[in-house]
């Protein structure tokens, strides 16, 4: 046994020897935190150690039933949280890998960064937000998720350094660089907060092509010209202009995670047009206010019985906190099932 606990001390050397060889600005275990201090695993670092355990959450795997833009897509090739986190924290790999920066912590802070959506995408976001005292926001919620709600009510002990990555991942409506919620001391998480956008705004084009919202020739002339006319096009301009607009950073005073100007300008009318033409269309809205009314209806229900909320939630909390933290949860499939089984919809 005490060879074998040697030779696992010389697997994990060599990997934080590799660590040591990122750049001067990439975030290292010995700068990890935790909330609750705990013994170095035998072989991972601090930020696989956080990968894997976001990874074995129920709210992970739950992912892959719940929407991205279309409710109840009539195609198996639509975008959901699941494939959407994929997608996300493979561009950040990307960049982080290119900038040397570190790969296992962009990938923790990505496949965590969504746990908190709820059923039926932002629409259910913004009824849960009008309905709790507190509003809702699914930045937030991911955090209370791996800081709470996961491990029986001890959560997953993340680094801090994850932690911010989640909580400061989300942007408002006026540009993908928008800093109004904050960003993250550290610049793996400043890389996931834009590969989140590079993710989102692409893969929302191809599911808006597929249900005949919008033709690629639609697009603004302005972003086709700077980002390019194809899919793959575009994710390949934003991607390797973050790399060389950030690196242009790193021997200065601020250095960042950011593009071009060029490129954030093209980005951010991209973005505004699908919001006018895909998010806010008419179809679009149709079907979200029908999710709209289940997460309601389904809050109001289990908020004045908090008794048939399932164990895992916090006994502790208000009704209310209970109730959100159990609808924010389901899939849409299950919202669906539930409200129909309590007769609250037909």
């Amino acid at each position: 046994m005490r060879a074998d606990a040697a030779r696992l001390r010389q697997f994990r050397e060599q990997m934080a020897a590799r660590e040591a060889t990122l750049h001067r600005l990439a975030a290292r275990e010995a700068a990890a935190t935790r909330q609750r201090a705990e013994a170095d695993d035998p072989i991972r670092l601090a930020y696989q150690v956080d990968r894997d355990r976001v990874i074995h959450t129920r709210a992970f795997r739950r992912l892959k039933h719940k929407t991205q833009v279309f409710v109840h897509p009539d195609s198996d090739h639509v975008v959901t949280r699941m494939t959407h986190t994929i997608e996300v924290q493979q561009v950040a790999r990307t960049i982080a890998r290119a900038l040397n920066l570190n790969e296992d912590l962009v990938e923790a802070i990505g496949l965590a960064h969504d746990l908190g959506h709820t059923p039926f995408g932002h629409a259910g976001e913004e009824q849960l937000a009008a309905l709790l005292p507190e509003g809702f926001r699914h930045n937030e919620q991911s955090l209370r998720i791996v800081d709470l709600l996961e491990g029986g009510g001890h959560g997953l002990n993340l680094t801090d350094q994850t932690r911010e990555g989640i909580l400061k991942h989300s942007k408002t409506r006026d540009s993908v660089a928008s800093e109004a919620w904050g960003f993250a001391s550290t610049l793996e998480g400043q890389i996931v907060k834009l590969a989140d956008s590079i993710a989102y705004l692409n893969h929302d084009i191809q599911d808006a092509i597929r249900a005949e919202l919008i033709a690629e020739s639609q697009l603004p002339d302005a972003a086709r010209l700077v980002l390019g006319r194809a899919h793959r096009e575009r994710v390949a301009t934003l991607v390797t202009d973050c790399v060389l607009a950030s690196a242009e950073t790193f021997e200065g005073d601020q250095p960042r995670i950011r593009l071009s100007g060029e490129v954030l300008a093209a980005t951010d009318v991209l973005r505004e047009f699908m919001f006018e033409r895909v998010y806010l269309h008419p179809e679009v809205l149709k079907e979200a206010e029908r999710g709209q009314q289940v997460v309601e209806l389904l809050f109001r229900h289990y908020e004045a019985r908090p008794d048939q909320i399932p164990g895992w939630s916090l006994p502790d909390d208000p009704p209310w906190r209970r109730a959100a933290d159990y609808v924010s949860g389901m899939t849409d499939g299950y919202a669906l099932w539930q409200a129909h089984s309590l007769g609250l919809i037909r």
